[in-house]
């Protein structure tokens, strides 16, 4: 017996059996959208149910909320690309995603072999993901995906995809760059211009000027909420930005930027740990609370402009600085100047006191305000510094970026160039890339001859032993009875408990005398004529250790090294397993690895380890 059923939602009476549920195609409109965007359909069961009837094909029209639902449930990182007002055919997305992901993993599957052959992904690599040809924002997801992966089994495969990320964001941030430096020198914001330093340096973390701007506004309306009980009718206070010209207002605001950013916020000059790299990127700076004088003073000039106080840059030696005009708008004359020092918590200071922080003489071109390419200029020469001085990281990748940004701003600068040459030559990296930068300060300086033409030699002779070196180094641990560990194996230092996994051995120590020296091997028991390992480290360095210092982890865990996937593919939960090139290097060690552990597995569960 039929009997009647109104559906909530519905304008109309639907007629059902009495024993049998509606089906789908029976339901109203809104009521199938629901369903099929409820979460639990994959995509092809939403193409399967499409093709059912013309009803169930109009509810799963690209243009509805089905297929959008479909791609941000499977991309979900999409969602900052779109606009919930967006129109679009969302089965067109689902598909343009759903190659670009197929094609841009195929690609950097390629680049993996290439990767761990070369130790490097080939400079023509992030054009080759350009030419793809879809947007973008899809191919970065895609590579997104792939390195936040869980799959232990993926690690080269993770490594050259997070290394793709680096360089695509590098390039986008230098396009950036210099679209900023073409800009009119008044248009030139000097925060814009710290946050691309910090935006190329940093090219992994989630840096961006909108976030940058969003924290300074917040520290904006804790000094506005105390100017104002200091003074309710203050013009800093008034919407919109301003210029005050009276200079006890300025003063007024000054003082609470001041108690807000040093007293109640607690910013400071980093004096214990001056000369990280850290304390030049404004994003940290936001952060730790913590800067050096340009950083800081970048955040507080950003600060009291919007308060309606002009302050201005100075590259004042060993300690930047900006300056309050107390006398005639643009004078000349330093002393009509008070100096700023952010680093000393906002002080104020006179030409003379100036003289007397950094304890010399200073000629008055030194308290000239400087415009923003000046004071790049100078953020990047602090992390130059700093690259040169660098040596736990062997890539001296501080050294690298600093270089490109600086010459991005001053192309002919030769000095700069040839320290690019000489950096590039030593690290035996992109060859090709310093015979063009040589040719370019032939150029530009003919009396660089001589230097020029001794790394042309030598870049020739690198780039024809590249050619030859086909056939790798193999090492067959049966030749060498002293070796006692393996590639792969998880390993702790005797005495100093750090962690790392093994990527490489010698039958001896195979380091010059001077480092045999320095490192005073001669004192271990047995010396140099022991077997030396490569070992990754769980602080993200490397070291060269002798066998007797290491011993294999008790608890073997993951070593998260930034380098790993250079040298791995997986990691098993107990130890790594070589990639392809490495064990064509050592290729006896898998195997020995893997009987290590299985020895040592059945060792632990015998009876008498059982308690």
């Amino acid at each position: 017996m039929a009997a009647s059923r109104k559906i909530a939602g519905s304008s109309s009476t639907e007629y059902f059996s009495a024993d049998d549920p509606p089906g789908l195609v029976q339901l109203p409109g809104e009521i199938v959208e629901y369903i099929l965007c409820s979460g639990n359909l994959a995509h092809k069961d939403i193409v399967s149910i499409s093709c059912t009837c013309r009803r169930l094909r109009d509810a799963c029209s690209g243009r509805g909320k089905v297929w959008r639902r479909q791609l941000f449930d499977r991309w979900p990182s999409l969602k900052k690309y779109y606009s919930p007002m967006d129109s679009l055919d969302w089965l067109e997305e689902y598909k343009t995603r759903y190659s670009a992901g197929t094609a841009t993993h195929a690609t950097v599957a390629s680049f993996t072999k290439q990767l761990v052959i070369e130790h490097r992904i080939p400079c023509e690599s992030y054009n080759d993901l350009d030419s793809l040809g879809y947007p973008g924002h899809f191919v970065e997801d895609e590579l997104l995906a792939i390195v936040n992966s869980g799959n232990r089994k993926c690690l080269s495969l993770k490594y050259c995809a997070k290394k793709l990320l680096y360089f695509m964001h590098q390039e986008a941030t230098m396009c950036r760059l210099k679209d900023f430096l073409q800009q009119p020198v008044e248009r030139q914001g000097i925060l814009e211009g710290a946050v691309l330093i910090d935006q190329y340096c940093n090219p992994l973390e989630n840096v961006s000027l909108e976030n940058i701007q969003s924290q300074i506004e917040n520290i904006l309306i804790k000094v506005k909420a105390t100017l104002s009980a200091r003074n309710n009718r203050h013009p800093s206070l008034a919407g919109g930005r301003c210029c005050i010209e009276d200079l006890n207002l300025q003063q007024q605001a000054l003082d609470s930027l001041n108690h807000v950013l040093f007293v109640e916020q607690m910013f400071k000059g980093n004096v214990a740990d001056f000369y990280n790299p850290l304390n030049s990127y404004i994003h940290q700076v936001l952060i730790t609370k913590t800067g050096i004088p340009i950083s800081l003073s970048v955040l507080y000039l950003t600060l009291a402009s919007h308060l309606g106080v002009e302050l201005e840059p100075v590259n004042f030696p060993h300690h930047f600085m900006l300056r309050w005009c107390q006398g005639p708008p643009g004078s000349s004359n330093i002393s009509d100047y008070l100096y700023v020092d952010a680093f000393g918590g906002g002080r104020r200071l006179t030409a003379k006191e100036c003289e007397c922080m950094i304890g010399q003489h200073v000629t008055e071109e030194f308290y000239a305000a400087v415009n923003t390419k000046e004071v790049m200029q100078r953020m990047v020469g602090n992390l130059l510094n700093l690259g040169k001085r660098e040596s736990k990281d062997r890539s001296f990748m501080l050294l690298r970026v600093s270089l490109e940004l600086y010459l991005v701003m001053y192309p002919d600068s030769v000095q700069h160039l040839l320290l690019q040459a000489r950096l590039y030559f030593h690290l035996g990296i992109w060859p090709e890339k310093v015979l063009d930068i040589l040719q370019n300060i032939q150029a530009l300086d003919p009396s660089q001859h001589g230097a020029v033409a001794y790394l042309v030699q030598h870049t020739l002779v690198h780039i024809e032993k590249r050619k030859e070196e086909n056939a790798l180094d193999c090492k067959l641990r049966s030749n060498e009875n002293q070796v006692s560990y393996s590639i792969g194996l998880v390993v702790q230092h005797k005495r100093y408990d750090y962690s790392g996994v093994i990527f490489g051995w010698d039958p001896f120590c195979m380091m010059p005398p001077d480092w045999i020296d320095n490192m005073d091997i001669h004192s271990l028991p047995q010396g140099a004529d022991q077997a030396f390992y490569n070992v990754l480290l769980e602080d993200g360095s490397c070291s060269y250790v002798a066998q007797e210092n290491l011993e294999p982890h008790p608890s073997p865990k993951e070593i998260r090294h930034p380098e790993i996937g250079l040298y791995f593919s997986e990691f098993t939960g107990t130890y790594y397993i070589a990639n392809e090139n490495l064990q064509l290097q050592y290729p006896e060690d898998t195997e020995f690895t893997q009987s290590f552990h299985q020895t040592s597995n059945e060792h632990s569960h015998s009876p008498q380890h059982e308690s």
